[in-house]
């Protein structure tokens, strides 16, 4: 795959794909983690002499964070110290106009990406080359630089659609990513422990079946609503409350699942001994084997009891690599944020080379200041989507266009 320093940008218009959807609160953004994520990206093309026309999602159709791209270009100036300028148009005579009239080193960050129809749906490369969006671009750009790891599992015009058109090239956050990643997946440093929480279920499910059979992963330690359907599969009751919620949810159609990868994995998938639950307003720990459990019948479920984090935590601190995605419970909440401050603190404390991801991973490590994971990952389901040994688009896309370039550039 290409890397930026293999290139001259000076004078050379760069399309730079970076996935800058962030949380928002009314109408304004409140993390600009993904802004800083690909600055170093930014600026070395600035100081290159390029012409950097920034392409960014943000939100989906209807969504309450649905916006124009207007306050990213605000966030932008400030963090890079000069003026980005927000074009309302996408790929229309206005902006094409905009970007061939620009000079060396400025930077335009063009409207919300999926305000254009053709770049809400997946499709094959085949089919992205062939938009409207890619073909009214590539007229005016020279280069494709794509630094959105976190949307790297899509296969979207603005991802993929110019891997055969233009060279496309990694970003340096995209770079790290794919270091890190493949660094914790292939090493054969042992124990290799893989810590899956939150609400992707079905995600999680397909990582704990690829890395247990590939002989990627020697224990499993599950939290949250992943949790929750273990825990089901291993033939524990949960209660009535609990069971209605996750029917609810649809996670129960995953029970099934869970139960093959268990016949198979038993002993190395770990399920929480105890749950905290939301007890008239506190917190009240349950053990799984205990009478209490009945409180488990009228009580939700929002985090993992202190028994289980202290196994979990023994387990961790032998660890050689950790791979984390989700927290144990309802963080947000500060009493039920325990289960998940403590487990991520003892990754950070351990001595393994760790990888965390998923955007409320992220949020719960910069509430709580927890400091000491080797790389922390912007990208969560790009990130399951890789552990789980799926094709990630955007990668492809970029090896499809080293191979078709590589002898052009050079």
């Amino acid at each position: 795959m290409f890397r930026l320093e293999e290139f001259n940008f000076h004078n050379k218009t760069v399309f730079l794909r970076v996935d800058l959807n962030s949380p928002m609160k009314d109408g304004k953004i409140i993390s600009d983690a993904r802004f800083r994520a690909v600055l170093p990206t930014i600026e070395f093309l600035v100081e290159n002499g390029a012409k950097v026309v920034i392409g960014t999602h943000q939100g989906k159709p209807y969504s309450d964070d649905y916006s124009t791209t207007e306050e990213h270009a605000r966030i932008l100036s400030g963090l890079l110290n000069q003026h980005v300028e927000y074009v309302e148009d996408i790929f229309g005579k206005y902006a094409r106009d905009k970007i061939r009239s620009m000079k060396p080193g400025e930077v335009i960050i063009l409207e919300n990406l999926r305000f254009s129809a053709e770049e809400v749906k997946n499709k094959p490369i085949e089919e992205c080359e062939k938009t409207f969006f890619v073909r009214k671009l590539s007229e005016v750009i020279d280069y494709v630089v794509n630094d959105a790891f976190a949307a790297a599992h899509r296969s979207q015009p603005s991802l993929v659609g110019f891997a055969r058109i233009k060279p496309m090239i990694m970003g340096f956050l995209m770079e790290k990513e794919i270091e890190a990643l493949m660094k914790a997946y292939y090493s054969k440093e042992e124990p290799k422990v893989y810590v899956l929480g939150g609400a992707k279920v079905d995600d999680s499910l397909k990582v704990a079946e690829n890395v247990l059979k590939k002989g990627r992963a020697d224990i499993i330690l599950t939290g949250g609503l992943v949790a929750n359907v273990f825990t089901l599969a291993k033939g524990f009751d949960l209660g009535k409350k609990n069971i209605e919620f996750m029917k609810k949810k649809g996670l129960l159609e995953h029970v099934k699942h869970a139960e093959k990868i268990l016949d198979e994995f038993y002993p190395y998938i770990r399920t929480p001994a105890d749950f905290a639950v939301d007890y008239e307003g506190e917190r009240v720990e349950v053990d799984l084997l205990s009478e209490r459990r009945e409180l488990l019948n009228n009580y939700q479920i929002m985090d993992i009891g202190s028994r289980t984090v202290e196994k979990y935590r023994e387990i961790i601190m032998k660890a050689k690599v950790v791979v984390a995605n989700g927290p144990m419970g309802v963080f947000e909440r500060e009493e039920f944020a325990f289960g998940t401050v403590e487990v991520f603190k003892a990754i950070a404390e351990s001595n393994a080379f760790s990888v965390l991801g998923g955007g409320h991973s992220i949020a719960s490590i910069q509430k709580y200041g927890i400091e000491g994971i080797s790389h922390v990952s912007t990208g969560g389901g790009a990130m399951l989507t890789f552990f789980a040994g799926e094709e990630l688009p955007v990668i492809k896309a970029l090896q499809i266009s080293y191979e078709k370039f590589k002898e052009v550039v050079r």
